[in-house]
């Protein structure tokens, strides 16, 4: 289960305009630019539409230091594991952005990112017409510890989850 890429991501004045993730196991290349919209080989991708977080797939991830961290994932873990449909742990963080992207998986919630983890999916997202946010709901920065993203209304339902 080979599941890496290449991801970069271009940050002007403070805000990303560009980003482009390759799979090379998949040979999948991921692209938008602001204003431009997104793409998967060369053909325009949307989120998904669904709105029933009870029938969406969701993605997420665990910090490295899980062993020893009082931060550590599993409590948001057990609140969506009850919501959702199902939950997915890849272990590519830009990779799982990109499938939100593309209506593969409809929300997605980590912490302790970086930003080369983050910086091209999050305008690959948003081209995409999906929602990137810190998990209060607040403008995300690549430089900030949580990270929240989903088609407009899964990203909605999964904000009031984080808040609960």
């Amino acid at each position: 289960f080979p599941f890496y890429c290449v991801s970069i991501g271009i940050e002007y004045r403070g805000d990303i305009i560009a980003g482009v993730v390759y799979d090379p196991e998949r040979d999948e290349l991921f692209h938008a630019f602001k204003g431009g919209g997104t793409y998967r080989n060369r053909k325009k991708i949307n989120v998904s539409a669904e709105s029933n977080l009870e029938s969406a797939l969701l993605a997420t991830g665990f910090p490295y230091d899980i062993g020893n961290s009082r931060e550590d994932n599993l409590k948001y873990f057990r609140r969506f594991a009850k919501k959702a449909r199902g939950i997915r742990r890849a272990g590519s963080a830009a990779l799982d952005l990109c499938y939100l992207a593309c209506g593969r998986f409809d929300g997605f919630w980590e912490l302790k990112l970086h930003p080369w983890d983050t910086a091209a999916a999050k305008i690959i997202i948003e081209e995409a017409g999906g929602v990137v946010t810190d998990f209060d709901g607040k403008k995300y920065s690549i430089y900030g510890k949580y990270i929240l993203a989903g088609n407009p209304k899964i990203h909605r339902r999964m904000k009031k989850i984080l808040a609960e």
